[in-house]
C-alpha cells in the first residue's frame, strides 16, 4: 500500500494551495482505494504510518486530511459502525475548547445537534465528519453527520493561518442537522485506537521531517561544506532516534493490541516532536534563505509542520508523562523499551 500511495502521489504535481485542491486530491486517493489503511494493532500498524508518513512527507495540508480520513474510519471499524459511507471522504473533528462546544438532544433514531464546532479542518470539502458531542447527561458521544444537509453552515470564521492555510480548519455551525451515534458516551476516549492514533499523527510529523531531510542531504551530496555536514549529522540522529522509537512502537502495539497505549503514545509523541524541531533548526540553518524562497514544497512544509506539531501541547504533555511515572500511574515494566532490535525491520535510509 504503501508503495502505490508514494507513487500516486508522485504522479500528483497540482499546487495544493487551497480547501479545493486538497479536497480533489483526497476524493482521488480515495477513488484510488489508498486511504483503506490497515488498522493499528492489526499486525500491520508500521504499514498504517509509513502511508500516513508518506502522505505527510508530499504535502502536510493533504495529510491533515487524509489523517483526519483515515482515522475516522478506523473508529467507526473499532466501534463496529456501519456508518462509512463507500467514497465519501470523512473529517474526525474532537477539539472541545470551550467556547465552542456542540450539544445533542433528541430520541433514538432523531438525534439532532446544535452549536459551533471548531477546528473543522476540510470541512468546505468533505462529506461527511465525525464529531465530538455532547448529550443531556453531560456525557461526550461520537457522532457522524452529513455535511449537504440542512442545518449545517461551513463559516469562514476562526481561521486565519498561514501555516496549514489550504486546510480551510474554519468554524462550523449545526442547527437541528440530523446525525447518527457511533459507539456509547465515553467510548471515543476510552478505546484502545485512541492512543494508537496519536503516535499515528506523530508518525506524520516524521514523514514531514524526512522531505525537509532529504533537501540537505542533496546540498551535501553535490558539495562538502563542513558546517552543513555536520548539520546533517545531526539530522540524521534525530531521525534515526525517531523512527527506532515508531517502530518499536509499532511492534509493541500490534503485540498488545487492546492494552492502553497512553504512556507510550505520549513518550512516542515527545520523542518525535523534538526530532521535528532539531530537524527544522538544522536544516534552516545550513541552507539558508535560498529553499524557503525557491522550493515551493520545501516552504510550505516549514510553514506548515511547526503548526501541525502544535497537535502536540508542548510542556503540558511533557507534564502529564512526567505525573504517570512519578506517580506510578503507568507500570513502566510493561511498556516498550525492552523490545529487542532484532524483532524489528531494519530503517533504511530515514523511512520507517
Amino acid at each position: 500500500m504503501s508503495r502505490a500511495l508514494s507513487e500516486f502521489l508522485a504522479q500528483r504535481t497540482q499546487r495544493l494551495d487551497s480547501p479545493q485542491a486538497l479536497g480533489e486530491c483526497l476524493r482521488a486517493l480515495v477513488h484510488e482505494q489508498l486511504a483503506n489503511l490497515p488498522s493499528a494493532g492489526s499486525g500491520h500498524t508500521l504499514e498504517r504510518w509509513r502511508c500516513l508518513a508518506s502522505v505527510a512527507a508530499h504535502d502536510l495540508g493533504l495529510c491533515k486530511l487524509y489523517e483526519g480520513h483515515t482515522d475516522a474510519l478506523a473508529i467507526m471499524a473499532e466501534l463496529k459502525s456501519a456508518g462509512a459511507q463507500s467514497g465519501g471522504t470523512w473529517g474526525m473533528w474532537a477539539a472541545e475548547p470551550p467556547q465552542a462546544r456542540v450539544t445533542l438532544s433528541g430520541p433514538g433514531n432523531d438525534v439532532r445537534l446544535n452549536g459551533r464546532k471548531a477546528w473543522c479542518s476540510g470541512a468546505a470539502v468533505l462529506s461527511h465528519a465525525l464529531i465530538t458531542a455532547w448529550d443531556a447527561q453531560g456525557r461526550q458521544q461520537l457522532v457522524a453527520v452529513v455535511l449537504d444537509q440542512p442545518g449545517v453552515t461551513v463559516t469562514t470564521e476562526g481561521w486565519s493561518a498561514v501555516g496549514m492555510a489550504a486546510t480551510g480548519s474554519v468554524e462550523v455551525l449545526f442547527e437541528n442537522a440530523q446525525v447518527m451515534t457511533i459507539g456509547e458516551p465515553g467510548d471515543y476516549l476510552s478505546r484502545p485506537g485512541f492512543w494508537q492514533g496519536g503516535i499515528g499523527i506523530a508518525a506524520c510529523w516524521y514523514g514531514a521531517c524526512c522531505s525537509i531531510a532529504q533537501r540537505l542531504a542533496q546540498s551535501s551530496r553535490q558539495r562538502e561544506e563542513p558546517h552543513a555536514l555536520a548539520h546533517l549529522g545531526a539530522v540524521d540522529t534525530a531521525l534515526f532516534s525517531a523512527s527506532e522509537v515508531l517502530q518499536n512502537a509499532a511492534h509493541w502495539i500490534d503485540q498488545y493490541p487492546t492494552a492502553n497505549a497512553q504512556l507510550l503514545a505520549r513518550r512516542c509523541r515527545a520523542v518525535v516532536e523534538h526530532a521535528a524541531q532539531q530537524v527544522i533548526e538544522h536544516v534552516g540553518r545550513a541552507l539558508g534563505a535560498g529553499p524557503y524562497c525557491k522550493d515551493a514544497q520545501f516552504a510550505r512544509l516549514m510553514a506548515d509542520l511547526p503548526v501541525f506539531l502544535r497537535q502536540s501541547h508542548a510542556e503540558r504533555d511533557l507534564a502529564t508523562l512526567g505525573k504517570l511515572l512519578a506517580t506510578g500511574s503507568a507500570d513502566v515494566t510493561t511498556q516498550p523499551g525492552t523490545v529487542s532490535h532484532a524483532d524489528v525491520a531494519p530503517m533504511g535510509s530515514w523511512s520507517l
